[in-house]
């Protein structure tokens, strides 16, 4: 009998073991192109992803007194709406404690659905999308500015500073493009601009000679385009090879490095603006400067466009958690909602939607095919 009670002891014990070590793991779930034309920026975002992930494994995290090992379970949603939800159930179904993603607003929207049926919380480090927050999903965040910020400072800057009369604009009919496109369009403003016309394209379009040679009798002198640099580049080409000389601006999607390479001669000298969400300047630019270093070092790449984000998106979670002492979603997002994170790309806050408070944006051009700052601004 008393060896009966000792059994059912042990095996108690090693129950309670397994289940503490079970426990142990914390699984994060990263969702990003790494397929398809985006796929240099998704690969870079999953990249900083895990870079995050090791430095916290590195130096440890303790939640409630217990040791816990960060885990990435990294999918690829190809830039595809269909294949962004499936891949958003699989991580739901793997029981992942939260979602850093996903890069396109397309994807984002979607799976946001499914992340808040689940009960997740989600930070999406590149979707600005006026849509995403506007759900109302208590556990949706993003921690670059949305549309209605990105489109509006790049109307102002298009009729102030680049005194563009007329304006015609082309979106390539993804969530991204059409919402960045008509943000800039409602901040078209001024005595003498106008909007002479409005095209459309697709996302995975290469020829552009139609809409092109029908803007081109509308006389422009600026081009907007709501879309990725997978487009922008070649239709900048295009732009060229038709005569059109028309100052060239777009978002965040087309605002990256490989832009200058997509495009070739056709990116000309301060010919094309275009904003990216965040930024910084001042005492912060040596931080990211160090982030940068170290990414490569990592990696062996550069920087693409939105690695810092991805970065500091985990960076808060895993903040967040610790706060709480928990990783269950319900216990660490009022962490999450009050939380004031010193991040690589500056002070991360929430507002209510859960929206970046005071959101940054820089402004770029490119001389020498290279990316330039013209300036950051909030």
């Amino acid at each position: 009998m008393q060896l009966s009670l000792k059994l059912i002891a042990l095996a108690a014990a090693l129950a309670a073991a397994g289940s503490a070590q079970a426990q142990q793991v914390v699984k994060i779930g990263h969702v990003g192109p790494v397929s398809g034309p985006n796929a240099h920026l998704g690969k870079d975002n999953e990249n900083a992803a895990r870079m995050a992930i090791d430095e916290l494994n590195a130096r440890g995290v303790m939640l409630g007194g217990q040791k816990v090992k960060l885990q990435l379970l990294a999918e690829d949603d190809g830039s595809d709406p269909k294949q962004g939800t499936a891949v958003a159930q699989k991580l739901v179904d793997a029981k992942v404690n939260g979602i850093i993603g996903h890069l396109n607003s397309g994807t984002t929207v979607p799976a946001s659905k499914i992340y808040h049926d689940a009960g997740l919380v989600q930070i999406s480090p590149a979707t600005t999308a006026t849509q995403y927050t506007r759900q109302k999903f208590p556990g949706a965040f993003r921690v670059v500015a949305s549309d209605a910020k990105l489109g509006g400072t790049l109307a102002k800057y298009a009729v102030e500073t680049l005194k563009a009369k007329n304006i015609a604009i082309i979106d390539d009919r993804t969530t991204y493009g059409q919402g960045v496109a008509a943000e800039f369009a409602r901040g078209i403003k001024g005595p003498g601009v106008k909007i002479v016309a409005k095209e459309f394209t697709s996302a995975t379009a290469t020829d552009y000679t139609a809409i092109l040679t029908s803007i081109r009798a509308k006389k422009p002198d600026l081009v907007f385009f709501g879309g990725m640099d997978s487009v922008a580049g070649p239709m900048l080409r295009q732009l060229k090879a038709l005569g059109i000389e028309a100052r060239f601006m777009g978002g965040d999607g087309i605002c990256t490095e490989a832009l200058g390479r997509l495009a070739g001669q056709a990116i000309g000298e301060g010919k094309v603006v275009c904003a990216e969400a965040g930024g910084v300047k001042g005492p912060q630019e040596q931080t990211m400067a160090d982030f940068r270093a170290r990414f490569k070092q990592k990696t062996g790449a550069e920087v693409q466009l939105y690695a810092p984000y991805v970065y500091d998106s985990v960076m808060v979670m895993a903040a967040a958690m610790q706060n709480a002492k928990s990783a269950e979603p319900a216990k660490y997002l009022p962490e999450l909602k009050k939380i004031r994170y010193e991040g690589v790309t500056g002070t991360i806050q929430f507002d209510q939607s859960g929206d970046i408070l005071n959101g940054a944006l820089t402004l770029f051009t490119y001389k020498g095919g290279k990316r330039t700052r013209i300036d950051v601004i909030r």
